[in-house]
């Protein structure tokens, strides 16, 4: 009973964890997940459609990524950041919605957690696509 109830522990963090890096990184994942689609209707198989999609979130990402970091205007390098982020606090906002849609009753502090809830996936996101970022040389 014991080893069943710290299974239920690792599997829910495990769970919690996936949907953090999916609500972190959802416009790579639904990239992905399009090109997979797309890949598998085709006739590419499930193993070929999985490459294609794995390729596909890992090339989106790499182009955002590379874009934030080589280009040196603020406007244009604040819009490639939006464009990574703003996704990320919608997925975090619905995140966060769908847990506490039952555990809290009132609406006000429904939509007060799925703000700040939506906030913070969206400043992750942002500094998940700057961490690559270096110190400009000298």
């Amino acid at each position: 009973m014991v080893a069943v109830m710290f299974m239920s522990v690792a599997l829910i963090a495990l769970l919690c964890v996936l949907a953090y890096t999916l609500a972190i990184y959802p416009l790579p994942f639904m990239l992905g997940l399009t090109a997979a689609q797309f890949a598998y209707q085709t006739g590419s198989g499930l193993i070929g459609a999985g490459l294609v999609g794995l390729f596909s979130a890992g090339v989106a990402f790499g182009i955002l990524a590379v874009l934030f970091e080589t280009i040196r205007t603020p406007v244009i390098r604040l819009i490639v950041a939006l464009v990574f982020a703003v996704p990320a606090a919608v997925a975090g906002y619905a995140m966060v919605y769908g847990v506490t849609k039952e555990a809290v009753p009132s609406e006000v502090w429904r939509q007060i957690f799925c703000i700040v809830g939506g906030g913070c996936v969206g400043i992750a996101a942002w500094m998940r696509l700057a961490a690559g970022v270096g110190q400009p040389a000298r």
